[in-house]
C-alpha cells in the first residue's frame, strides 16, 4: 500500500520544486523590465528590484528547507568522509539534534520578530513585511522536522540516503 504514498509524495516533492522555479522566473523578468525600464524608456522603476531582493530570500530559505534533500546538500565533509559509517551515524545525532535545539531555541524570537514585521510594509510593493520573512519560519520549522528525521533515522541505524519518510516511518 506505499502506491498512494509515494505518488502524493512525488506530487508535493514536485509542487515544492517548482517554488524556488517560480521565483527565479520572476526574478529574470523583473530584472529585463528593469533593464528595458531604464536603458530604453530612460524611466527606471523600483519595484523590480523589491521583486529580485524577496525572491533571492525565497528561494534560498525555501530552497534550502524545502526543495533540497538531504543528499544534494554541500558539505564541507573531509572528515565525515574519512571515519567510519558508525562514527559518521554518531556524527549525524550529534549534530542533529545540536541542530534541532539551536532552532528549536531560536523559532520564539524569530516568530516575535516575523510577527512584529507586520507594523511595517515594503516601500513599493506595500507588502508587509511579515509576509516577506514569513519563509524564516517555514524555514525554521521544516529545518526542525527534517532534523528530527535524520536524528531518528541515525537512532535507529539507516543511512542518510534511505528515504526520508517511508511508511515504515509513519507507521512507527
Amino acid at each position: 500500500m506505499s502506491f498512494p504514498f509515494a505518488s502524493w509524495k512525488r506530487t508535493v516533492r514536485a509542487a515544492a520544486d517548482a517554488v524556488p522555479a517560480f521565483l527565479l522566473a520572476a526574478m529574470f523578468v523583473s530584472f529585463i523590465i528593469q533593464v528595458v525600464m531604464r536603458y530604453v524608456v530612460d524611466s527606471p522603476v523600483g519595484w523590480t528590484v523589491e521583486v529580485c531582493v524577496i525572491a533571492w530570500l525565497w528561494i534560498v530559505l525555501w530552497g534550502q528547507s524545502v526543495s533540497t534533500s538531504e543528499d544534494e546538500e554541500i558539505r564541507f565533509d573531509i572528515i565525515y568522509g574519512s571515519v567510519r559509517p558508525a562514527v559518521r551515524r554518531w556524527f549525524r545525532v550529534v549534530f542533529s539534534a545540536a541542530l534541532v535545539a539551536i532552532y528549536g531555541i531560536a523559532l520564539p524570537a524569530n516568530w516575535d520578530f516575523v510577527t512584529f514585521m507586520k507594523i511595517q510594509e515594503t516601500s513599493y510593493l506595500d507588502l508587509p513585511f511579515s509576509w516577506v520573512f514569513s519563509v524564516l519560519i517555514i524555514f525554521m520549522v521544516v529545518s526542525i522536522l527534517r532534523y528530527l528525521v535524520i536524528f531518528w533515522q541515525s537512532v535507529r541505524g539507516r543511512e542518510p540516503g534511505d528515504d526520508a519518510l517511508s511508511d515504515r516511518d509513519l507507521a512507527g
